[in-house]
């Protein structure tokens, strides 16, 4: 008779391999040579139908069966079988040929794309990705939805979620946030140019480890590499990786990377090692893992209280650079809401006009209004008709993002998502912590940090992300927390009434 023990060695047998295929993509973003793709995406093909086999394994299936009628299980094991035979049987509706395909098409699509973006060329990408819409669009349809095909890629990453509900996310950025930004374009004459000097790559990166361990990033835990597009990556709460990118000519990308990727990777630190290879030993969704980047990014990392506490710091590195500014006007120009080309260098306001775009293009890819070879032309202008920006080069717009070569459609909503929840879960903590601000000014964020490993990062999939969220704050995701915030940090840095 198999029992729960059973179900925990053959859980994190599967985890094991996953994590596994985590490190050589790791490894393929950061440190490996050139001429190593070729046999990188055989090994990570050959993992990839492992962890098929093991996940769709009939004996496997019987195991879940009988646990699922065992009245002796306590509720936390409960969940773990309820969410790991949910997941089987979408598993199950892939064939073993669609995920080595998947595989070996994504490290060829990263490869071509990393190409592509090196020359500036959207048409060294363009098959690739034509390859990957077509493997999405396919997927839709394995995996079954009830109104509209992008439904099913936006479930992958955050669950429950559909299209209409983005939509209806999106109307709020539009009817509210946009005429918001709108007032403050009006208003703004911040100088943020002392940013683009040439600031030197090694102080960066020895500021940028210094934020992170304010933070709490424990570096016994963890390490930060250089990559083309700054991410996190994690292989236990034991082992969870950042990166950074660093631009000698702009301060502003390796901070905010520092502190997003360093957001993503506490949670990871966060989660108990006993659950280790189950779902309660893993994140809820990426809307929620997103929350936890961006509130740290934006609402501590954004703040006056905080630069109040690190510009000294900072100026120490570069005197000559910062010589002549103080650390309001620093926090101010943290905080200049413009029109850019880079989502990921983008403020917290219009950032999500560059997620709405990419939103739009991935939509009409999945729907068909949208073919691949219109893209660079699609994207431009919805970048003028958003942002009123003219862009440049493929490299600098639709190459710019790394997510497609990974196949990764559906996520992008999630960072909106992902900021909205961050307001709402930093208004409750504020609520909960005495006197939040001073603590931050003073370099203290141990007790947030704690906050929301009590409240988020301990839980693992213990709830969903709309039950969390109404359990922590008392209701579902509200537009109104992001709003109200925005308005009062934005109109006195504007002197907007």
């Amino acid at each position: 008779m198999k029992d729960y023990s059973d179900y925990i060695n053959y859980s994190r047998k599967i985890y094991d391999v996953y994590m596994s295929m985590s490190v050589l993509n790791w490894d393929m973003e950061t440190h490996m040579p050139k001429n190593g793709n070729k046999f990188r995406a055989q090994q990570l093909s050959t993992l990839a139908k492992i962890a098929y086999d093991l996940e769709t394994d009939n004996n496997y299936a019987n195991l879940l069966e009988q646990l699922s009628a065992d009245n002796s299980l306590d509720n936390d094991q409960k969940r773990n079988i309820y969410l790991s035979n949910k997941k089987f049987v979408k598993r199950k509706k892939y064939s073993g040929e669609f995920i080595q395909r998947q595989s070996n098409l994504i490290s060829t699509a990263f490869k071509d794309w990393r190409i592509a973006k090196e020359k500036n060329d959207f048409n060294l990408f363009r098959q690739s990705l034509e390859e990957i819409v077509k493997l999405r669009k396919e997927e839709t349809e394995l995996l079954g939805y009830s109104n509209h095909p992008y439904d099913a890629l936006l479930d992958k990453y955050e669950p429950n979620l559909t299209t209409k509900d983005v939509d209806l996310i999106f109307k709020d950025v539009k009817d509210h946030l946009v005429p918001f930004i709108s007032k403050i374009t009006e208003s703004n004459h911040i100088d943020d140019s002392f940013f683009y000097q040439k600031f030197d790559k090694q102080k960066q990166w020895d500021f940028g480890i210094e934020l992170l361990k304010q933070m709490g990033y424990d570096f016994d835990s963890g390490r930060q590499d250089i990559s083309a597009h700054p991410f996190s990556s994690h292989f236990s709460p034991e082992d969870a990786r950042v990166t950074t990118r660093i631009d000698e000519n702009n301060l502003s990308d390796m901070i905010w990377s520092c502190i997003h990727e360093g957001g993503h990777a506490l949670y990871e630190q966060g989660i108990l090692c006993e659950n280790y290879g189950t779902p309660l030993g893993n994140s809820i969704s990426l809307g929620i893992h997103e929350s936890q980047s961006r509130l740290w990014e934006n609402h501590v990392g954004r703040s006056l209280p905080y630069w109040k506490n690190n510009y000294n710091r900072l100026q120490s590195f570069f005197p000559e650079k910062l010589k002549n500014i103080d650390y309001k006007i620093f926090y101010k120009a943290c905080n200049n809401v413009k029109s850019s080309l880079i989502r990921t260098n983008a403020d917290e306001l219009t950032y999500h006009l560059h997620v709405l775009i990419r939103y739009e293009i991935e939509k009409g890819l999945i729907e068909g209004s949208i073919q691949v070879d219109e893209l660079p032309s699609k994207w431009n202008s919805l970048y003028k008709k958003y942002l009123d920006i003219d862009v440049p080069s493929d490299s600098m717009g639709v190459l710019q993002d790394i997510h497609w070569s990974h196949g990764s459609f559906g996520y992008f909503p999630t960072y909106t998502i992902g900021s909205f929840y961050a307001a709402q879960f930093y208004n409750q903590a504020s609520n909960e912590i005495s006197n939040i601000e001073s603590k931050i000014e003073k370099g203290d964020t141990e007790e947030l940090l704690k906050w929301l490993r009590e409240k988020i990062h301990k839980h693992g999939q213990r709830y969903d992300a709309k039950d969390l969220c109404k359990k922590i704050t008392g209701e579902e995701l509200n537009f109104k927390y992001f709003m109200n915030y925005a308005k009062n940090k934005y109109s006195k840095i504007y002197d907007i009434r």
